[in-house]
């Protein structure tokens, strides 16, 4: 191999996900973030993010009305085109009135699962947390997912933590929530504030149907992993 070659393999490229647990988008690119994961040269660096209506709780205040009705068909439609089992998560990690649009001050669903995804990344697991608690929400097979032993299960199943990662979210809370901050400032230095956002090399991919353009990119780096 050459010295090239071998730096390469010491030093992979780094691909930024900024995402948020809210997402059905992030939740239907997951498992191609695995995939390219595993054919390129590169570490998929999950950064999580609060989701827009925890940045700004007047969010869906001012959207236009369309927004919703439009986005939850077609996350849907997304889902069955994909062959992803999908289901609107139960019971909602945002504690919102979805008729008022009124967010809640207090939100201890995201705030635990985010902080413990930030907790993940940490540990160069936030893409293996990223994908057993988005499964757990996302895919229709549990109800009351935050109840019980169903986000430890998930997480253990995965091969995580989750004692430590619990612990972690609720004892450092500040400091995960000043991360989680710096993740969200980086995402607007990275060129936008939605979600799903890839950044490679200060270029930013926004929104998971600009997966294939991010594969091409890396691509044309030579970061491929021969077959």
């Amino acid at each position: 191999m050459s010295n090239a070659g071998a730096k390469r393999s010491a030093m992979p490229a780094i691909v930024e996900i900024f995402y948020s647990f809210r997402s059905p988008y992030c939740y239907l690119l997951t498992n191609r973030l695995v995939t390219l994961a595993r054919n390129f040269d590169v570490t998929v660096e999950i950064r999580p993010v609060y989701p827009i209506a925890v940045r700004d709780p007047e969010f869906f205040r001012r959207v236009n009305p369309l927004y919703r009705p439009y986005h939850l068909q077609d996350s849907a439609r997304l889902a069955e085109f994909l062959g992803i089992p999908y289901r609107r998560p139960l019971s909602n990690p945002i504690v919102q009135d979805l008729k008022s649009g009124h967010i809640a001050a207090e939100q201890p669903y995201i705030r635990r699962i985010t902080r413990m995804a930030q907790a993940a990344a940490e540990n160069g697991r936030g893409l293996d947390y990223a994908a057993a608690v988005m499964t757990l929400l996302w895919d229709g097979g549990t109800d009351n997912w935050h109840e019980g032993e169903h986000l430890a299960n998930a997480c253990l199943e995965a091969g995580l933590n989750f004692p430590a990662l619990d612990a972690r979210a609720q004892d450092d809370a500040g400091d995960l929530d000043a991360k989680i901050e710096g993740n969200q400032q980086a995402q607007l230095d990275g060129g936008h504030w939605g979600v799903p956002l890839m950044v490679f090399e200060g270029e930013p991919f926004y929104g998971q149907d600009r997966f294939e353009l991010l594969c091409w990119r890396l691509t044309q780096r030579r970061l491929a992993t021969p077959n």
